[in-house]
């Protein structure tokens, strides 16, 4: 009776720990959840897409197990114990990943928002300059802006003008303004603003010379993209093709691969490939990304 009592104590002591470790994994797993999902969601309320928090941490979780499970089919399997350990290990790196997709998804966003309120700037500045010379004051330009314009520029105006409307000083909520939005040519025409607001300058003349130069740039950004263009392509090209032949590898012969990724040599190659396509990525990015 002795060993078989030593055995359930010490059966039931590990499922005990093994039981509160996982309770204190799962309780970290939705703070860390809940924290990040709120934050997300903020940061969605700045580009104007109001997505509930509990819900970014829902589609997050359920790519984060999907992936899980399409990676531990794909490398691991029941047949070993290494088998499953290596299916699993793959499967946390890439569920993992996939659990921050929200946060790489917003960054595409912003860039794409960005890009688009810089483009709708120019004429912006355009329109209010003619609306200054036909007697309308700077506030006013604004409204006719908010009225006439399309988003993301009309959005983000309307935003500002609500905020002096509440009793927030113009200057505070243009410095808001060009915090949420993260523009350098936004930034310059806010300069211009408080500038002239200050010292009596022509706005009407300070906006059209921004707007051309704001023109000029994004024409030399546009010619220097083009002139890249193949570089970045190589770039996306070999950094992708060690991952398509791995992956076809995968398919067309999953016993190789299988062997080739259980082995240790495996793992030190697989790294040393990650880490070299890495810095060649680095590389080609500081090479090719030029800043006007």
């Amino acid at each position: 009776m002795t060993p078989y009592c030593i055995a359930l104590l010490a059966m039931a002591c590990f499922t005990g720990l093994g039981y509160q470790v996982f309770r204190a994994m799962l309780a970290g797993a939705e703070s860390y959840s809940g924290a990040y999902s709120k934050d997300t969601a903020r940061q969605f309320e700045d580009i104007f897409l109001f997505i509930p928090p509990r819900r970014i941490a829902e589609l997050a979780w359920a790519l984060s197990v999907v992936v899980f499970l399409l990676a531990f089919l794909l490398i691991g399997n029941f047949r070993s114990t290494q088998g499953v350990a290596v299916g699993t290990v793959a499967g946390l790196v890439g569920g993992g990943f996939a659990l921050l997709s929200p946060r790489h998804l917003l960054t595409a966003l912003r860039k794409r928002r960005l890009k688009r309120f810089n483009l709708q700037l120019v004429d912006t500045l355009i329109s209010m300059s003619n609306a200054l010379k036909a007697g309308f004051s700077i506030t006013q330009a604004f409204e006719s802006v908010v009225k006439d314009g399309e988003a993301p520029i009309a959005q983000e105006f309307d935003f500002f003008l609500q905020q002096t409307r509440l009793g927030i000083t113009f200057s505070d909520a243009m410095a808001n303004l060009e915090q949420r939005v993260g523009s350098e040519d936004l930034t310059l025409v806010a300069s211009a603003i408080e500038t002239a607001r200050k010292t009596g300058g022509n706005l009407m003349e300070v906006f059209a010379k921004i707007a051309d130069t704001i023109r000029e740039r994004m024409r030399i950004e546009t010619r220097i993209r083009t002139l890249t263009a193949q570089g970045r392509l190589q770039g996306t090209v070999v950094s992708l093709m060690p991952v398509a032949i791995g992956v076809a590898l995968m398919i067309l012969d999953p016993e190789m691969m299988q062997a080739f990724i259980y082995a240790p040599i495996g793992w030190i190659l697989i790294a040393t490939t990650i880490v070299l396509i890495l810095i060649g990525g680095i590389l080609i990015r500081s090479i090719v990304q030029i800043d006007i």
